[in-house]
């Protein structure tokens, strides 16, 4: 089976890449190991355990690739302020919307909305699909690429894109190298039930394990829904595993210095173990890099699927400009072009999460006040306060044409 490009994972990345380059008339083969079926969306049904706090980048990239009518017909939550607080202290600021003239700060989705709402795009497109179709082997052939599938179906293409998570297969066969740590914490995520209302907010307290944070969820009427994602430490993620759902709700809702009341209800836990994850390289001939295949990085601010909606339109407009001028698409120097502008940004995005991470679990009392103070002094500035709005938004830096205004 040939084609002109081929897609490997079909997650909400891989699956926005294929869509925002279907319309150009390029043979394109997106394969996953997954069924790659839209379930019937019930929404009495219980919140799935993972969700993203879409940017408004994010929302354009998904309108302009036919997707957000599907998310918005399902289930998402706008919010359109932010409170952040040191727990081991007095610092806190407050962020807000109104600050830049926007409507929201972003939108809670959960990620399986926003993959049902691609794959309806996706049935509907030209698009070839190949489900529960893992990759096998790898190898360059030609001038192009060989894929060999579990199933012993082979696949060629003078580009491979890899899509496929963190802990990409292509990234491993084709042997790219990445810089990697462990962030000695697990992020604990759940939905849970607060008998106060979320004010349309997203919270944040930074604890002395790690930061704790309730998201805006769309519940029923009268109920008032978070997701939560609380970093702690391994051996402190185990205890917290290992208690009854009321002994956890009462040990949540302690940490969360009952922000939002007392927690009556939990959905069960997911434990996952955070590490970052950073390509040396995006692009190599013939072969390029998106999403968590490239980075990964802590769950602090909700900015991995955006930091990957931001590749796929950037990736997708440098390759869209090099078929129109009639570049080839595997070229090294078409490629460079996207890592050129997405490196970058993803770098300072890394490093700022992880600054954030080390400031808030710094021990030292001297450390603690700047903490406090820096807090407090930036919830005074609104011109500061106005340009991590923006940051949040999406909409600092090279924006590329599918999340521009």
């Amino acid at each position: 089976m040939q084609a002109d490009l081929i897609i490997v994972g079909a997650g909400m990345v891989g699956s926005a890449l294929a869509l925002a380059l279907k319309e150009q008339g390029l043979d394109i083969i997106l394969i996953d190991g997954s069924p790659l079926s839209v379930k019937p969306f019930d929404s009495n049904a219980a919140f799935e355990p993972r969700v993203s706090a879409l940017s408004l980048a994010s929302q354009r990239v998904l309108e302009r690739i036919g997707a957000w009518p599907g998310i918005a017909a399902r289930r998402l939550c706008a919010y359109g302020e932010m409170q952040v607080w040191d727990g081991s202290g007095t610092g806190q600021v407050h962020f807000s919307a109104a600050s830049v003239h926007a409507e929201v700060l972003g939108h809670i989705v959960e990620n399986r909305v926003v993959q049902d709402a691609l794959l309806e795009c996706l049935h509907e497109s030209p698009i070839g699909l190949l489900p529960g179709a893992r990759l096998e082997q790898l190898r360059r052939s030609g001038d192009g690429w060989l894929l060999t599938l579990a199933d012993g179906r082979e696949l060629r293409a003078p580009l491979v894109v890899a899509a496929d998570g963190a802990n990409s297969a292509v990234r491993r066969l084709a042997g790219c190298a990445t810089r990697e740590w462990d962030y000695l914490h697990h992020a604990i995520v759940t939905s849970v039930r607060c008998s106060k209302p979320h004010q349309a907010t997203a919270w944040q307290r930074f604890t002395d394990d790690g930061p704790l944070a309730f998201l805006p969820l769309s519940g029923p009427s009268g109920e008032h829904w978070c997701s939560i994602v609380w970093s702690v430490t391994p051996s402190e993620a185990e205890r917290l595993m290992g208690l009854d759902d009321e002994a956890f709700r009462r040990a949540l809702g302690f940490a969360f210095e009952h922000r939002l009341g007392e927690i009556l209800q939990a959905d069960p836990r997911l434990c996952i173990p955070l590490r970052q994850r950073h390509a040396k390289r995006y692009a190599e001939p013939g072969l390029v890099l998106v999403g968590d295949a490239a980075h990964s990085i802590h769950p602090l601010a909700g900015q991995g699927v955006n930091l990957g909606f931001l590749d796929v339109a950037v990736l997708a407009e440098v390759l869209l400009h090099a078929h129109a001028r009639g570049e080839a698409l595997s070229d090294i120097k078409v490629l460079s072009r996207y890592e050129r502008r997405r490196m970058p940004h993803n770098l300072a995005m890394m490093a700022a999460m992880e600054g954030f991470q080390r400031l808030f679990q710094a021990d030292p009392l001297a450390v603690r006040w700047l903490r406090n103070s820096g807090l407090n002094w930036v919830d005074d500035l609104p011109e500061a306060k106005a340009l991590f709005v923006r940051q949040a938004l999406g909409l600092s830096g090279d924006l590329p044409a599918l999340a521009r205004a």
